[in-house]
């Protein structure tokens, strides 16, 4: 749908499985080459390669910890020794656990922080960083989550962590927009990825998620992609420090739907 995609270089943090893996999949079909890292799902991250490859697509899977220096910096090299460069950064790796937040430790705490926002600093800086040094229009994707206007007890460092996400991506989408680098975020609601099978296998549960969504079904990770692809692309070429929900509609206060309050 995007030729102007053609030929360039996309890193997809998390890239194994779930949106991760469905963005990879899509930047591929647009014809981007891609590099899928990926921490301990080696097999997923192989497979999905192996998939890409069968159909004329150029990808490589990376292991490294976003969350580190050296992970970054593992991914882009790796961009630039197979692909030479990158054009399109996404940073999609990100954790959640749950604890009422009296009881959450201080070790969990890190972890999520760790993940879901140190590793979005450390990918964007990493992606800046390469931009600059080539003197080239760059285009950085977050992924942050309904969670970053949400409240979600009991999930504390989660909300917390895609707030940051948040404000660190219309921060630097204002301070590099005159350089040529574009920086967004998307926002996903409830989606069908494998985080989620426990729960959607139960009935119940999954039939009270789905009220939580004014347009009734659970999201496919395809659907996140699909706004992947476009943000990457020159068709939104106007677009910087934006957050695109892609929620069907769950943060637009459900309760209130039918006139409520």
């Amino acid at each position: 749908m995007y030729p102007d995609l053609s030929g360039k270089v996309a890193v997809v943090t998390g890239g194994s499985k779930g949106i991760g893996n469905a963005i990879a999949r899509r930047l591929s079909e647009e014809k981007m080459s891609v590099v899928i890292n990926y921490n301990r799902d080696h097999r997923g991250a192989e497979e999905t390669v192996a998939l890409l490859r069968k159909a004329g697509g150029k990808a490589v899977a990376v292991r490294a910890d976003i969350g580190t220096e050296k992970g970054a910096r593992a991914l882009v090299n790796a961009a630039i020794e197979h692909f030479d460069g990158v054009d399109v950064w996404v940073n999609n790796a990100g954790m959640e656990n749950q604890s009422p937040t009296d009881k959450l430790g201080l070790e969990d705490w890190n972890k999520v922080i760790n993940v879901n926002l140190t590793g979005v600093f450390l990918g964007s800086r990493t992606a800046l960083r390469y931009f600059l040094n080539q003197k080239k229009r760059g285009n950085i994707i977050n992924l942050s989550s309904v969670h970053q206007r949400i409240p979600w007890p009991t999930f504390a460092h989660y909300a917390a962590s895609k707030g940051g996400v948040r404000m660190f991506s219309e921060t630097i989408a204002l301070e590099y927009a005159g350089r040529g680098i574009r920086v967004n975020s998307i926002a996903p609601g409830t989606i069908n990825t494998p985080i989620n099978a426990e729960k959607f296998a139960d009935p119940v549960q999954k039939k009270s998620t789905v009220e939580l969504i004014p347009i009734s079904y659970i999201g496919e990770p395809k659907e996140v992609a699909a706004v992947a692809a476009w943000l990457a692309s020159e068709e939104s070429s106007y677009v910087t420090g934006a957050t695109i929900f892609v929620d069907g509609g769950m943060s637009l206060y459900p309760e209130f739907k039918e006139g409520k309050g």
